[in-house]
């Protein structure tokens, strides 16, 4: 992700649990979804946009989802703290190079479930368990790549989302199909077999969070003077 286009006051009064200026937080409009799928977020200790992340709103609405603040761990297992996490039951949400076998119509899909190596998984392959997002800018998601090896021992997920990100104006991304970690995990939890409910849901408070964003940076622009008769 990129850095939105509004900065807040570093007085303003923030949510307690969301840490999110008052006007934009979305906390009461977030219900647990239950999913089968895990969801491990790794993020950029410099990813400072409290503001507008949707980190958040995951850790919120997802009970199986576990936030990681840092630069580098060990191991998967490590990450999550779960000495029983296998590497070939987990993939990571990060552009990689499509073999060249793959079928033309299979690379229509948006979401491209793959092996380490870029190629379909097999059909005798263990089902994913859960997945791996890197959480910051595009820099910053490269060095949290280089810096786990044990990225590469997992399966790979590539996104071609359907349609722009709900941040519209709101944040400058570097190319139009670039979406929030919200957004793309959303996606990606549905490919994998969860109910289409959860995407929408996901997505609907995301939406309702920009929208407040939108309407409260509009509140404090001062208004035009009329010009005197």
């Amino acid at each position: 992700m990129n850095r939105s286009v509004t900065e807040t006051p570093p007085d303003v009064e923030r949510c307690p649990d969301c840490k999110k200026p008052r006007a934009i937080c979305v906390c009461e409009r977030i219900a647990p979804l239950a999913t089968k799928t895990r969801v491990l977020v790794l993020q950029h200790p410099q990813e400072g946009d409290v503001d507008l992340g949707t980190v958040p709103l995951l850790s919120r609405a997802l009970p199986r989802c576990t936030v990681k603040v840092g630069l580098s761990w060990a191991s998967l297992a490590h990450a999550l703290g779960d000495d029983t996490a296998d590497h070939a039951r987990w993939a990571v949400i990060y552009p990689t190079k499509v073999s060249e076998d793959v079928p033309a119509e299979v690379l229509e899909q948006s979401v491209l479930v793959l092996d380490k190596k870029g190629r379909l998984r097999a059909d005798d392959a263990p089902s994913i368990e859960g997945i791996v997002v890197l959480d910051g800018t595009w820099s910053q998601a490269k060095t949290l790549w280089w810096r786990n090896a044990w990225l590469l021992k997992l399966g790979r997920v590539v996104l071609a989302p359907p349609e722009p990100s709900i941040y519209g104006r709101m944040r400058k991304e570097p190319r139009r199909e670039y979406v929030s970690t919200l957004e793309a995990v959303a996606d990606v939890l549905v490919a994998l077999g969860e109910e289409e409910d959860v995407r929408t849901q996901l997505r609907r408070a995301m939406r309702t969070m920009v929208q407040r964003a939108r309407d409260h940076h509009a509140s404090q622009k001062p208004s035009k003077a009329r010009p005197s008769r």
